[in-house]
C-alpha cells in the first residue's frame, strides 16, 4: 500500500480548524484524503452532484446496497440515482459512522453551555446542523437539502437495548482516509463533535485536507467488485461519463 501520493500528482492542501465548516468541488478523477492529526476527530460529511445538487449521498441505498451498516477501506457512497459518488480506497481508522446524525444548537448549549460569538469570537460553541447549513447557503441550499450525513473517523453502535453508544478513541492520530470521487462532486463538512460524544468538554478537533490527481478505477478495482450492486452503480456512474 501507498501511503503517500506521488509529488506530481497534488493539488493542494490545507487545515480545516476544529469546530469549522468547510466546502469545495472535488473532480471525477481527484481523491481527498482526510487525515485526524491529534485523534478523536469528527467531520461531518454531505455530498452533492455538481451538475444536479438534487442528486446526493443517499444513506439507506449506501448501507442496504453492501449490507453493512458502517463505511470502511472497500465500501462506496451511492447517490439517490444509484450513482457512485466517491470510493473509500484506503482506510487506517476502519469505522466511519452513518447513523449518529449531526448536533444541533440546543444539544450543544446543553452539553456544553452557551459560548456565543459575541462574547468568545472564534472560540464560540459551534453545531454541526447549523455549520452544514451556513455552508451549504453559499450554493443555493439550505435546511431542507440537509439529508443523513456520514460522520468519518467516528464509531457508534448498537447495544442490547437497542441504544446507540458512542465508541471513544476510534481514531488515533494520524489515522487517515482516501476518497477517490467518481461523479463530480459538492462536499460540505463540519468538523464539530459527533452529537453522541460523552467528552464533558465542547473539544472539537481539527482535520487535514490533501487532494491529488487519481486514476480512474479499472475492472479489477476492489470498491468496483466488492459486491455485485457496486458493479452496477459503476456501470450508471460510467454511463454519466461516456467520455471518461
Amino acid at each position: 500500500m501507498n501511503n503517500t501520493p506521488d509529488e506530481s500528482r497534488r493539488l493542494w492542501e490545507e487545515r480545516v480548524p476544529a469546530g469549522a465548516h468547510w466546502s469545495w468541488v472535488l473532480r471525477r478523477g481527484t481523491t481527498l484524503r482526510l487525515t485526524d492529526p491529534e485523534g478523536g476527530a469528527n467531520v461531518a460529511m454531505l455530498l452533492y452532484s455538481r451538475e444536479d445538487t438534487t442528486e446526493r449521498y443517499n444513506m439507506a441505498d449506501t448501507l442496504k446496497g453492501q449490507h453493512t451498516a458502517f463505511l470502511t477501506r472497500g465500501n462506496v457512497c451511492y447517490s439517490d440515482m444509484g450513482r457512485v459518488i466517491c470510493s473509500i480506497t484506503e482506510d487506517t481508522c476502519g469505522w466511519h459512522d452513518t447513523i449518529g446524525g449531526l448536533s444541533n444548537a440546543a444539544l450543544v448549549q446543553q452539553k456544553y453551555g452557551e459560548a456565543r460569538y459575541q462574547e468568545h469570537r472564534n472560540a464560540y460553541h459551534r453545531n454541526g446542523f447549523d455549520s452544514l447549513v451556513n455552508e451549504l447557503g453559499k450554493y443555493g441550499l439550505g435546511r431542507r437539502d440537509v439529508v443523513a450525513n456520514l460522520n468519518l473517523f467516528s464509531k457508534v453502535t448498537v447495544n442490547e437495548d437497542g441504544a446507540l453508544v458512542f465508541n471513544p478513541g476510534n481514531s488515533k492520530p494520524g489515522d487517515y482516509l482516501d476518497l477517490r470521487f467518481e461523479m463530480d462532486t459538492l462536499v460540505v463538512l463540519s468538523t464539530c463533535q459527533h452529537p453522541l460524544d460523552p467528552a464533558p468538554a465542547y473539544a472539537p478537533r481539527p482535520v487535514d485536507l490533501l487532494v491529488w490527481r487519481s486514476d480512474p478505477p479499472g475492472p479489477d478495482d476492489p470498491c468496483r467488485n466488492h459486491c455485485a450492486q457496486n458493479q452496477r452503480a459503476f456501470t450508471n456512474t460510467e454511463r454519466l461519463y461516456p467520455l471518461g
